[in-house]
């Protein structure tokens, strides 16, 4: 291995990732390796680690993984399509910044006993932002009905709606910790629901007519153990991502069977 290359070990540790992660990303055509070794093992070229790092940064706009083989495809300047990206991440940065300005502001106001100022307490939690990125990759109308829809539900219907992913998330971890398997009827019966439930978002992927709901489901899949902000929700007592791959594979099993 000479200096411009990486094993598979060192890209998933600096990447924050897993090996097995990598390796799916090669077998569907995603991220081939650069050369592989007479030991079978895979490295990575400098190449390879700009590729991984815009399909990371896709993952991060909410892509499945069809979605973003297909924005690789299309795009034949690596410098061009980093620019984009970069301009994105500082739209992020500074939406984030002022995101943590309004919640100190409101800390030392409740603190002080001062009044608080509503103008103020809002600044950066604007989340029509994506509104451009969602167009562009799902179409003007996926937008604006899952738009309408946030925006017509009322609180209890919101509160109802955040339950529901709580109590997900909950049965995910109980499911996991358990020991069944991704196929037993209990796990996938929990699969069932998770499908419900991204199906029944207007907007997304899984609920826009004509949509590879499969992919969409199994892309998902693949991002709740690559990205750890994902894999949280899903972190068992275990930790490290057992719960998240368990989520995952199970997700895949009832796509295959059933999507």
């Amino acid at each position: 291995m000479n200096e411009d290359e990486w094993s598979i070990q060192q890209i998933a540790k600096l990447a924050g990732t897993t090996s097995r992660t990598l390796r799916h990303y090669g077998d569907i055509g995603l991220l081939p390796a650069s050369r592989v070794g007479a030991n079978g093992y895979r490295y990575y070229d400098q190449a390879a680690l700009v590729r991984l790092q815009r399909i990371l940064l896709l993952r991060d706009l909410g892509l499945g993984l069809p979605q973003i083989a297909d924005v690789l495809g299309r795009e034949s300047s690596e410098a061009h399509a980093l620019e984009s990206h970069l301009a994105w991440l500082r739209q992020e940065q500074d939406r984030l910044t002022r995101q943590v300005a309004a919640v100190e502001t409101t800390i030392t106001a409740l603190k002080g006993g001062e009044r608080l100022m509503a103008e103020n307490m809002f600044d950066g939690f604007d989340h029509t932002q994506y509104k451009d990125e969602v167009e562009q990759r799902w179409g003007e109308k996926a937008y604006a009905d899952s738009d309408r829809w946030w925006r017509g539900m009322s609180a209890d219907d919101k509160k109802a709606w955040q339950q529901r992913v709580s109590d997900l998330g909950r049965d995910w971890i109980a499911a996991a910790e358990s020991g069944i398997a991704p196929e037993s009827d209990e796990a996938q019966a929990v699969a069932r629901r998770h499908v419900e439930w991204l199906t029944g978002i207007p907007g997304t992927p899984a609920a826009v007519p004509g949509g590879d709901v499969k992919a969409y489901v199994i892309g998902l899949g693949e991002m709740y153990v690559a990205d750890p902000r994902f894999g949280a929700n899903y972190a068992t007592s275990a930790g490290g991502t057992a719960g998240a791959e368990f989520v995952r594979d199970t997700l895949r099993v009832y796509a295959d069977a059933n999507l």
